[in-house]
Formats: structure tokens, sequence, C-alpha cells
């Protein structure tokens, strides 16, 4: 059984591990102990764990889940050169990487919130030899997609990885103003994930022009909620924010 190495216990880690669990060794570097039990707890299954500083990653299989600001500080605190590191850091370049730790190939991945039930979307880059072994590890979590560039990673980052947010913040609304109107509570959230349930389903194999296109009857009820949206600047809104959110990646 493959061995795969998590250098950081948060929750992105965790998401992972859960996807990696009936496959791999997992084995868990933190900075606090009790931390490092509470992962293994919550993950189900024994795992090894090791305490920061000094630990070897010499010829491991490195999943980085630190935080971006901690990068020179934890590189710092590790000896041996890794076989491979996967970073799911956001705007952490390759190149930075490779500067601070002593590896011999890095990939970055981009895992989304969905992580934590096996349905993320999941993009990578970075060093050609490790692509189908990127796409298997992190496969255990979701949908992948190999990128051919950095940009091209931290534009999906802005899609991919922000877009739970904007789905959510679209998803209350929806429920808000039908509440507004007059629905209960329970009820407009209970219709409303069903909605998203059901489009995402739908999404994957319709072109979202053609699906609106399939909703919208001549003046029916969707066009006249179409059109408010579409007053409101719905559709531009959305595209700045891939567009700030993909600026602030490229200044991390």
């Amino acid at each position: 059984m493959k061995t795969v190495t998590f250098i950081g216990n948060g929750n992105m880690a965790l998401s992972i591990a859960k996807g990696l669990k009936k496959d791999y060794k997992i084995e868990v570097v933190g900075r606090d102990i009790k931390k490092l039990e509470n992962f293994e707890k919550e993950l189900g299954v024994k795992i090894d764990k090791y305490i920061l500083p000094n630990f070897n990653v010499q010829d491991k299989t490195v999943i980085l889940c630190v935080k971006p600001a901690n990068v020179e500080e934890v590189s710092q605190k590790l000896k041996g050169e890794a076989k491979i590191i996967y970073s799911v850091l956001a705007g952490t370049s390759i190149e930075k990487l490779k500067a601070h730790f002593n590896t011999g190939a890095v990939v970055r991945a981009m895992p989304n919130l969905a992580a934590s039930v096996q349905k993320s979307m999941t993009t990578l880059t970075g060093d050609i030899e490790f692509k189908n072994e990127a796409k298997e590890i992190l496969g255990t979590i979701g949908e992948t997609r190999w990128l051919a560039s950095q940009k091209e990673l931290d534009i999906a980052t802005a899609l991919a990885g922000s877009g739970p947010a904007y789905l959510a913040l679209i998803a209350e609304a929806l429920a808000d103003g039908a509440v507004k109107q007059g629905l209960k509570r329970d009820d407009a959230m209970a219709i409303m994930r069903g909605l998203f349930g059901g489009f995402g389903e739908l999404i994957q194999d319709i072109h979202p022009a053609i699906l609106k296109d399939n909703v919208m009857s001549p003046g029916g009820t969707t066009a006249a909620g179409y059109s408010a949206m579409e007053d409101g600047n719905a559709r531009s809104t959305c595209m700045q924010a891939v567009e700030r959110a993909y600026k602030r990646a490229t200044e991390l």
C-alpha cells in the first residue's frame, strides 16, 4: 500500500485524507499532537503522526496543506528530498515551492469545499510526469482537470475554488426571495436544495444556454424572473467575481 504524507492537518487535509484512506497509508505531520489525534479520530482510521520540526520527507509523496504565509517557516523544519510535493496552497507558485522545499517535482492542486463530500472539482498543473498520479490521488475526492499553465490554475481557482461561495450567495438569495413572497423558510430552503441538486445533474450534459432556453417559455414566469437578473447585472457581476478572485490569487 502506497503512503501519502500530509504536511498540515487542517480541513482540506482531512477532506483529501478521507478520499485516500481506503487505498493509501496516511501519515500526517503537524505542530500539535492533540490536533493530530483529533484528525485521526475524524478520519476513522489509524494514521502515523509526527510533530515538526526535522521530519524527514526523503522520497515521500507529500501533500502540502499549510497556509501560504507559512511556506518558508515550514520548509525550514523539514529535511530530506521529497519525491513529489502536491500543493493545495492558493496563489503559491511552483517556482516559490521549489525555491523553499527540497523536492524532485511539484504539482499544484486546487480542490474546493466539496472535497469534504468527495465531490470536489480539482484543477491540477505542474511537472507533467506526475500527471497520472496526480489525477489518481486527487481523483479520490471528486473530478480532476489537468491544466496547461499556472495562470490557468489561478483562473480556475477563481472559478471552482471560490465558486462554492458564489453559489451559496445565490442559493441564499433565491430562498430569501421565496420567503419575501410568502413561502415558509423551511419550505424555501428545502426547495432551493432540491433545485441545486437537480441542476448539478443537468449541467453535466446540457450547455447552460440551452438549459436556460428549455426552461424559458415566451412571456412566462421564467422570462420575467430572468429579466430581473439581467436588470441587476447578474451576468456581469459573476464575471467580475471571477476576475477579482483571479487577480487576488496572483497577488498572494
